[in-house]
């Protein structure tokens, strides 16, 4: 069986010491080589933090107390089994037994009670979303006592940034401990982590000794690593190399419909987009169908609404006439002539910064095809890409839209969506909307068990963002994987959240 030697130990090897990669059975005196795997994504990691951070789920390092499958049904994780009480305002959380973190602490419910108050300290997301009132712990039986009726408790219980650790590690940023089936073994933000087994993962010893995962948002840096080796797996190399990709034998693409919205966020601080006709010329001016074709080369789908066709509480809308001609009526309905080339209300041009982030790079062409459009109809539209953009959009006002790639229903369910984009505290209400009739629907989806009623809400909540036009369901992009024959066992997840797992393995 073959072995991919890490790229530390093909360093050495350079400069003569390839032996310290290696060692020697002590009943055999037989070299054996160290299990290795080199992971190259796009995702950005400055920190491994897992309240700041989803990394430390994604490679394996730290768990939530709930999962979701691939089926996109939650299930037990950390946690064995729950149940509520009082109509979803306690639930009762039992917590496996026999589970260690890395440093051997045993894991119980004190220890996941400290973590979850940890989570609700450093996230005002988290905290907003799980509405924790008070909890109690006793032995493995965690009581959690929320503010109201909180129906999706253990679906927000799968978000990353609900990860438990050992809170009492001294350097969480750069070296969290978890209870996954690898540990740190070393980080450089922004640039690449080493995690190596952790030999009494109580799912079973780990395949890998250790893994290799480095961030480049450069897509064709990616696809590069890959084809001469230096990468085993590669998260999204560059569109146009795909075909390329599958004509070769060492290598298998795989390819997914993902749970992901490329869309256009609007902020309402901005005068222009308190409009809601202003709002509706920008969800028209482009055709989802060429965004789809140009910035996707045909990797993914038109959008007609946040949620994929395919998921039972999605809510087709009716199908859309695009074009600068169509957005022109609704910037004539807001108040706009078109004089000498410019949008003019009240003696100025319509003008604003759209804000894009280059580790999916479809986000600026996209942004491109939408400022070339624009020009058409008297639009003046300024790009600015940053490296940081959930940073950027939730810290300053001086944009008017922003492209985004946002994973709509991680958990098989509507309500992550809604509550994050237009509840008062939201991860995402970036455009600091709020409409009394939506914050009304979702706060009885928020209350409701029943999953056909909760998909009748959601649709109901649907009709409401698309009738204001809050936001813009561009395009859902294809999720698409890249990895040498020789790796075992790899899938490639819906939900995106599992990526380095036990079973993972190279032969």
């Amino acid at each position: 069986m073959r072995k991919k030697i890490s790229l530390l130990c093909l360093t050495l090897a350079t400069i003569g010491m390839l032996a310290a990669c290696s060692s020697k059975s002590a009943s055999t005196g037989q070299e054996s080589e160290t299990k290795s795997l080199t992971f190259v994504s796009n995702f950005p990691s400055d920190t491994l933090d897992p309240q700041l951070n989803y990394t430390t789920v994604r490679a394996g390092i730290a768990e939530t107390l709930v999962k979701v499958n691939e089926h996109l049904q939650i299930e037990p994780w950390l946690a064995k089994k729950w149940k509520t009480e009082d109509n979803g305002t306690t639930w009762i959380f039992e917590i496996r037994d026999g589970i260690t973190f890395q440093n051997g602490k045993v894991l119980n419910a004190e220890a996941v009670k400290h973590s979850l108050e940890r989570t609700i300290k450093e996230s005002e997301a988290m905290k907003n979303a799980l509405k924790i009132k008070e909890m109690k712990a006793s032995g493995q039986i965690l009581t959690i006592t929320t503010t109201e009726p909180l129906a999706t408790l253990p679906s927000e219980l799968v978000h990353p940034n609900t990860a438990i650790i050992d809170v009492d590690t001294s350097d969480i940023k750069s070296k969290p401990v978890g209870t996954g089936p690898f540990k740190v073994a070393s980080f450089k933000p922004d640039n690449e982590m080493k995690v190596k087994k952790y030999k009494e993962y109580w799912g079973g010893e780990p395949k890998l000794d250790e893994v290799v995962l480095t961030f480049n948002d450069d897509e064709n840096a990616r696809t590069s690593a890959l084809q001469s080796g230096e990468a085993d797996i590669v998260y999204r190399p560059a569109i146009e190399s795909l075909n390329t990709l599958k004509q070769d034998s060492s290598i298998v693409v795989d390819i997914q419909p993902s749970l992901r919205n490329q869309m256009f966020f609007y902020n309402s601080k901005q005068e222009a987009f308190k409009d809601k006709n202003v709002r509706k010329a920008f969800d028209v001016l482009l055709n989802p169908k060429d965004v789809v074709n140009t910035a996707l080369a045909g990797q993914g789908s038109p959008a007609k609404g946040p949620f994929l066709e395919s998921l039972d509480f999605s809510n087709n809308q009716k199908t859309k006439t695009y074009g600068p001609s169509e957005a022109q009526k609704y910037l004539e309905k807001a108040g706009y002539i078109l004089k000498d080339g410019k949008a003019i209300k009240n003696g100025a041009q319509l003008s604003f910064k759209l804000v894009t982030y280059p580790y999916r790079p479809e986000l600026p062409l996209m942004s491109q095809m939408l400022q070339s459009e624009a020009k058409k109809i008297g639009v003046k539209i300024d790009i600015q890409q940053v490296e940081n953009m959930d940073e950027y959009m939730t810290t300053k006002d001086d944009w008017g839209m922003v492209t985004y790639s946002l994973i709509a229903a991680p958990r098989g369910d509507a309500g992550y969506f809604f509550n994050a984009l237009y509840m008062e505290g939201g991860a995402f209400n970036v455009g600091h909307f709020h409409e009394p009739a939506l914050t009304s629907i979702i706060d009885e989806l928020n209350k409701t068990v029943d999953q056909k009623q909760r998909n009748k809400l959601a649709r109901q909540a649907e009709e409401i963002a698309e009738k204001e036009t809050l936001h813009s369901s561009i395009v859902h992009p294809n999720n698409f994987v890249a990895y040498k024959d020789n790796v075992k066992n790899w899938v490639t997840t819906k939900s995106e959240y599992y990526v380095i797992t036990k079973d993972l393995d190279v032969k």
